[in-house]
């Protein structure tokens, strides 16, 4: 059965939700990944893996929606709780782009003390400040919050407002399962997966592209993870149906729950598990061109693996800040990582936008390409 829906694959045949279960369900990983990697290789015909200079900024801790899997978030009125400075958030920026960065994943908590002309505010300085950077910012969950802060504005009026200010693209956090059983135990009060669609749906109308996630490992079924990559997929149709300016959901990152310092204790997924699931992600979400590898999470060896099972980028490099001297600090992009994990595989490394242009292929192994993005202070 399992070679009779990757042969329906293979063929451009869509699949069924019970075809898709049957994937999860079998453990059949190389065969799923070799029909990945073929369907990969067709809407990526070049040698080239993908990677984007960006940094993530944290703007505040305080949320009240109190995540079980979530170790990052602080109650409101916690004496842990902060919001940035707007010239903490401003300082940020500019190192990242000093090292060659084009993208800020801007993201934090759903903070009930913070009005919606905080984000709109936000966004204006920044883009006066660094017109070229890419606000890659908010989750779903976020963009709720300052619909709930607005003062009776409506989801699309919010949308379009945040948008105008500065926001370019909306990343895809917070999906988690898209099905509302397990969104009730992990995540009472973030709301459904509807709601989580809706903002995207809105994003795509106004005229803004999206990512889309899944995160398996948190006592879901086959069904549900199903379930999740056809209502994406779904979404993905509706945008291309509707010819919005927006083109969709530009990519999809699935990864596994991580459990350390969490009050959600499961056991963690195998690499197995996670490599079958990107294969079959790629091989059910047949109208997204981009796919990230999570070897952050997953460690080298398996995000080097996951090239092979229907990957064709390397998602965002981390900013590491260290104080090192009296002197400053040095900032760092972990390119070197990069280049050496992408070329180990026989592949090219391209740094890329937001957008998913290429701004520079690295042919040459031997440029010492890690110190062109060092900056001292």
């Amino acid at each position: 059965m399992i070679d009779a829906i990757l042969d329906k694959a293979l063929k451009g045949e869509r699949l069924t939700v019970e075809d898709t279960i049957a994937l999860f369900e079998s453990n059949e990983v190389e065969k799923m990944g070799h029909t990945a990697n073929i369907l990969m290789e067709r809407m990526h015909p070049d040698p080239i893996t993908t990677f984007v200079i960006g940094r993530n900024v944290n703007y505040t801790n305080v949320c009240d929606v109190y995540c079980r899997f979530c170790a990052f978030y602080r109650r409101p009125g916690s004496d842990e709780g902060y919001v940035l400075p707007d010239e903490v958030i401003f300082q940020k920026i500019q190192e990242t782009i000093d090292v060659g960065g084009t993208e800020i994943l801007m993201q934090g908590g759903t903070n009930p003390n913070l009005p919606f002309s905080y984000y709109t505010d936000l966004l204006r300085g920044i883009k006066q400040r660094f017109p070229e950077i890419t606000m890659h910012s908010f989750s779903p969950a976020e963009i709720q919050k300052m619909v709930v802060v607005s003062d009776g504005l409506t989801l699309e009026e919010v949308v379009r407002q945040i948008h105008e200010a500065g926001l370019d693209s909306l990343p895809g956090g917070g999906a988690e399962i898209l099905d509302d059983r397990t969104r009730r135990k992990i995540s009472r009060l973030k709301g459904s997966w509807t709601d989580w669609m809706d903002v995207m749906k809105t994003a795509h109308k106004v005229g803004m592209n999206t990512t889309a996630t899944m995160v398996i490992g948190l006592g879901e079924s086959m069904e549900e993870r199903a379930l999740h990559l056809h209502r994406v997929r779904d979404a993905q149709d509706e945008c291309i149906r509707n010819g919005y300016d927006s083109e969709g959901f530009l990519a999809f990152i699935p990864w596994t729950f991580q459990p350390d310092n969490t009050n959600l204790k499961l056991d963690r997924q195998t690499p197995e598990e996670y490599l079958k699931t990107v294969a079959i992600s790629r091989i059910t979400l047949d109208n997204i061109k981009n796919f990230q590898s999570s070897w952050v999470t997953m460690g080298p060896e398996v995000g080097k693996l996951s090239l092979q099972y229907g990957c064709n980028d390397f998602g965002s490099t981390m900013i590491e800040e260290n104080v090192v001297s009296s002197a400053g600090a040095t900032h760092k992009v972990n390119i070197g990582s990069i280049l050496k994990l992408i070329r180990e595989t026989g592949k090219i490394p391209a740094q890329r936008n937001t957008r998913y242009d290429i701004l520079r292929v690295f042919n040459d192994e031997n440029a010492n390409v890690e110190n062109d993005f060092v900056m001292q202070n």
